[in-house]
C-alpha cells in the first residue's frame, strides 16, 4: 500500500469533503481516504497496482474539484494570496453592483418614504442589468458547484445558494413581464436586490472565511519558516556555504555565535548555550558541550561550535514535528465523523422543509400568493446553509493542535486530542519520568578527617563503568586524580585498589562490611538513608570505615506541584521496577498513594489492562522506550523526552519538553479544544434550528438570512481562533 497527500481546491462545505471521501472510498484499490476541509487537502492509502495517483486526481476532477500534488511553502502561500485577492475583488465588484439595488429597498417601506429614490433605480430593466452579472458571473461558482454536486447524487451549500438566489432572480423577471408598469417602473416590488445582496454577502463571508482559515494554519507556517536555507560546511579541508538540501549525514558544520543551527547534529568542538524555545517553549538557554545533541533551527547563543550532522531531510526533528502536527490536523475525531454524517442528510432535509413550507404558505396561509410564499421559501433555503457545521470541528482541531505544538506538546492524531480529556487515571513510570533518570549524591557522612577522601573516590570510580560511578565522579569533580594500583572490580559488590600505599574498598554496605565491622549507629544511619529511597555506598581505607554516601534518583523539581494539581481530578499511580522500599519512599514524597513496585517492563502493560478492565480511562506516561508496550496498551500514551522521542510510534502524545507540567497543559488543551468544538457545533446547530422556524414563519427577510448565514461561518472560525490565546 502507498500513501499520498494532495491538495484539493473547490470545496465549500462539509458536504464537499464528505462527497470526495465517499466517491474515492468506492474506487477499487483505495483502502482509506480522509479529506480535510479547512486544510484543503486529502490523504489516500491505495494499492498502486490497482489505481494510480493520477487516476485518483482524475476521479476527484470528475465530481467537480481540482486535485493536485502538494506544493512548496512558497507556491502554497502564493496560491492562497491569489485566491484571497480574487475573492476580495469578486466581493468588491458585487458590492458596487448591489448597492444601488439595496438602495431601492427604501422605496418598499412606507415609513422610509422621506428618503428619495432615483427613478432610474426603480426601472426593472436597470435592476436586471445590475443583477445579472452578479447572478451569473460573480455567482457562477455556485451554479457550477451545485451542478457537480447534483450529478453526483448529493447536495451541498452551493445547491441551496443557487436555488435561493435563482428563485428570487427569475421570479423578478416573471414579475417584470406580468405586472403593470408606470413610466417603465413596476408597481410591484421586484426581488433582484434579494438575490444580488445574498450573493454579495456570501462572497464577503467566503472572503473572511479564507482569511480566518489562513490564521488558523499559522502554527505550521511558523514552524516551516524556522528552517535554515544554507550552512557553512567543512569538506576536504575547505569551508564552503551549501544549501541544506546538499548536506549529508556525517558532514561537519560550523555554527557561529548568534546563528541558527542548520541541522540536527552532535557537537564535536566547543561548548555553548542553545536557545531551544522554538522547540520546547522554554526561554532559558540550555548548556551544551562536546558529545551533546543539538537540534536544527535552534539558536547558538554563546560560542562558536562545530557539529557532525546526524539527521537531514524528513528525519530532522523540526520536520518530524511539522508532520505530526499536519497528521493530527488532517485526522478526524469521533465528534467530526458525527457532524459529517449529519451534514450528509442536512441539505436534502432542508430542501424538503423549504418545499413543504412553500406549499403551506402558498396553499393555506396566503392562498395562491406566490410572492410572499417564494420569499419565505428563499429565506428557509438560505438560512439553512450548513457552512458553519462543516467548519466547526476541523478549525478547532487545527488551531488547538497548532497551539499545543507551540507549547512542545505533539498530539499524534485528532482522536488523541479528543480522548485525552476523558482520562481519569494517570499511570507514571518512575525513572526518567517522575525522576531525572540519573542518580546523584544526596548525602555524605565522613568518618575520617582526611582531605584526600574525595580524591580517592574520584580516582577509583573514574575507572568503573557502574551506573553509580558517574554520579560519584561528578560529585567529587573538583578533587585531583591520583594513581591507582591493583585496581579490581568485584562484580555486583564494588571495587578495590591501592592509592599511596593505602588499601581502598568502595561498594555496597554488604561489601565493605566484609572487612569492617559496622557499629549499630552506623547501621541505623544506613537504614534511615535507604528508607528515603537512597542507595548507600561505603568506602574503607585500610579496613577502617572512611565514608558513607547516599545516592538517589531525585524527583524532578516540578513533580510535586504538578502531581498535586493532577490529583484533584485524576487517580495517580506510580509504576516502578525498583524495590518496594525505594519506590514507596519516592512515591510518598511526591504525594502518590497508589504505588506498584518491582514491575518488569513487559509486565507494565498487564497493569494497564487490569485498570482498564475496572472501567478506568488510563493515560500512561513513560520515557517512550522501555514503556512502549504499556504506552500502546493505554487509552492515551504519553512519551516524555527531548526531541529524539517525538516520533515514537508507541505514544499518542509526545512531550518535547522533559517536564511533567506539559501533561497538565495537554489535559487543559484537550479540554479547551473539545469545549471549543462543542461551542461551534452548538452554535451551528442552534443557528439552523432557530433560524429555519423563524424563516418558515415569515419573520426573516431573505437578505437578512443571507447575512446571518455568511457570518455564521466566520464566527465559528473566529471562535476557534480563541484557542491561540490559551495561556499556560
Amino acid at each position: 500500500m502507498a500513501q499520498e497527500t494532495f491538495k484539493i481546491s473547490g470545496m465549500t462545505c462539509a458536504a464537499c469533503s464528505s462527497r470526495i471521501e465517499r466517491v474515492l472510498d468506492r474506487e477499487e484499490g483505495i483502502d482509506q481516504v480522509s479529506v480535510n476541509l479547512v486544510m484543503e487537502k486529502g490523504t489516500v492509502t491505495f494499492d498502486p497496482n490497482q489505481i494510480s495517483i493520477e487516476e485518483i486526481y482524475e476521479r476527484v476532477a470528475k465530481i467537480g474539484y481540482q486535485a493536485f500534488p502538494m506544493e512548496t511553502k512558497k507556491e502554497a502561500d502564493q496560491r492562497k494570496h491569489d485566491e484571497l485577492k480574487r475573492q476580495k475583488y469578486k466581493f468588491i465588484v458585487s458590492l458596487v453592483l448591489a448597492l444601488p439595488l439595496l438602495y431601492t429597498m427604501f422605496a418598499h417601506f412606507s415609513f422610509l418614504s422621506f428618503i428619495p429614490v432615483p427613478e432610474l433605480l426603480l426601472n426593472p430593466w436597470f435592476q436586471l442589468i445590475l443583477a445579472t452579472p452578479i447572478q451569473f458571473v460573480l455567482g457562477w461558482q455556485f451554479y457550477v458547484g451545485a451542478y457537480k454536486s447534483l450529478i453526483n447524487k448529493s447536495a451541498n451549500m452551493d445547491v441551496l445558494v443557487a436555488m435561493g438566489t435563482s428563485a428570487a432572480y427569475f421570479y423578478s423577471i416573471y414579475l417584470m413581464f406580468t405586472t403593470p408598469h408606470h413610466h417603465g417602473h413596476s408597481h410591484t416590488p421586484l426581488y433582484f436586490e434579494t438575490s444580488a445582496i445574498l450573493i454579495t454577502l456570501i462572497l464577503l463571508g467566503k472572503y473572511f472565511e479564507k482569511r480566518a482559515k489562513g490564521h488558523a494554519s499559522d502554527a505550521i507556517s511558523k514552524l516551516a519558516a524556522l528552517q535554515v536555507r544554507d550552512a557553512e560546511v567543512e569538506r576536504h579541508g575547505e569551508t564552503e556555504m551549501l544549501p541544506i538540501e546538499d548536506i549529508r549525514v556525517g558532514d561537519i558544520v560550523r555554527v557561529r555565535t548568534g546563528q541558527q543551527i542548520p541541522l540536527d547534529g552532535e557537537i564535536i568542538e566547543g561548548e555553548t548555550t542553545i536557545n531551544e524555545s522554538m522547540l520546547t517553549g522554554e526561554s532559558i538557554p540550555v548548556e551544551k558541550t562536546v558529545g551533546d545533541q543539538v537540534i536544527g533551527s535552534t539558536i547558538n547563543q554563546t560560542n562558536f561550535i562545530k557539529l557532525k550532522v546526524t539527521h537531514v531531510g524528513e528525519d530532522l526533528i523540526l520536520n518530524q514535528i511539522i508532520k505530526v502536527v499536519e497528521d493530527a490536523q488532517n485526522d478526524k475525531p469521533q465528534i467530526q465523523r458525527l457532524a459529517d454524517k449529519i451534514s450528509n442528510i442536512f441539505v436534502p432535509s432542508v430542501i424538503a422543509i423549504a418545499l413543504v413550507t412553500f406549499l403551506i404558505w402558498y396553499l393555506v396561509i396566503t392562498p395562491f400568493q406566490l410572492t410572499e410564499s417564494l420569499e419565505i421559501f428563499i429565506a428557509v433555503i438560505v438560512i439553512a446553509c450548513p457552512c458553519a457545521l462543516g467548519l466547526a470541528t476541523p478549525t478547532s482541531i487545527m488551531v488547538g493542535s497548532g497551539r499545543a505544538a507551540e507549547a512542545g506538546i505533539l498530539f499524534k492524531t485528532a482522536e488523541s486530542l479528543e480522548q485525552t480529556k476523558h482520562v481519569d487515571t494517570i499511570v507514571f513510570d518512575k525513572t526518567g519520568t517522575l525522576t531525572h533518570g540519573e542518580p546523584e549524591v544526596v548525602h555524605v557522612i565522613a568518618y575520617m578527617q582526611d582531605e584526600s577522601l574525595g580524591a580517592y573516590i574520584k580516582s577509583m570510580e573514574v575507572q568503573s563503568e557502574h551506573p553509580l560511578s558517574k554520579a560519584l565522579v561528578q560529585h567529587f569533580k573538583d578533587a585531583q586524580t591520583l594513581d591507582v594500583q591493583q585496581y579490581q572490580t568485584h562484580a555486583g559488590n564494588g571495587i578495590s585498589g591501592v592509592i599511596q600505599n593505602q588499601h581502598i574498598r568502595i561498594g555496597s554496605v554488604r561489601f565493605i562490611s566484609e572487612n569492617v565491622k559496622l557499629m549499630e549507629s552506623e547501621y541505623t544511619q544506613v537504614r534511615d538513608l535507604e528508607q528515603q529511597g537512597a542507595t548507600v555506598v561505603g568506602m574503607t581505607i585500610d579496613n577502617q570505615l572512611a565514608m558513607l554516601m547516599a545516592l538517589r534518583d531525585e524527583p524532578k523539581e516540578d513533580a510535586q506541584t504538578v502531581l498535586s494539581q493532577l490529583s484533584e481530578n485524576h487517580t495517580l499511580i506510580m509504576l516502578s521496577g525498583d524495590s518496594e522500599q525505594t519506590a514507596r519512599a519516592i512515591g510518598h514524597e511526591l504525594g502518590i498513594d497508589h504505588i506498584i513496585s518491582e514491575v518488569k517492563p513487559d509486565e507494565k502493560s498487564k497493569v494497564i489492562r487490569d485498570l482498564q478492565s475496572q472501567g478506568k480511562r488510563v493515560m500512561m506516561v513513560g520515557d517512550g522506550i522501555n514503556d512502549a508496550p504499556a504506552l500502546m496498551t493505554s487509552d492515551i500514551g504519553v512519551a516524555m523526552g527531548s526531541g529524539s522521542d517525538i516520533a515514537l510510534e508507541s505514544a499518542d502524545i509526545a512531550l518535547v519538553k522533559n517536564k511533567l507540567a506539559s501533561i497538565a497543559e495537554a489535559l487543559k488543551l484537550s479540554h479547551l479544544t473539545i469545549k471549543n468544538i462543542k461551542q461551534n457545533l452548538f452554535f451551528a446547530f442552534c443557528y439552523n434550528l432557530i433560524g429555519i422556524p423563524i424563516a418558515a414563519a415569515g419573520f426573516l427577510a431573505p437578505w437578512v438570512a443571507g447575512a446571518a448565514m455568511a457570518f455564521s461561518s466566520v464566527s465559528v472560525v473566529i471562535n476557534a481562533l480563541r484557542l491561540k490565546n490559551i495561556k499556560k
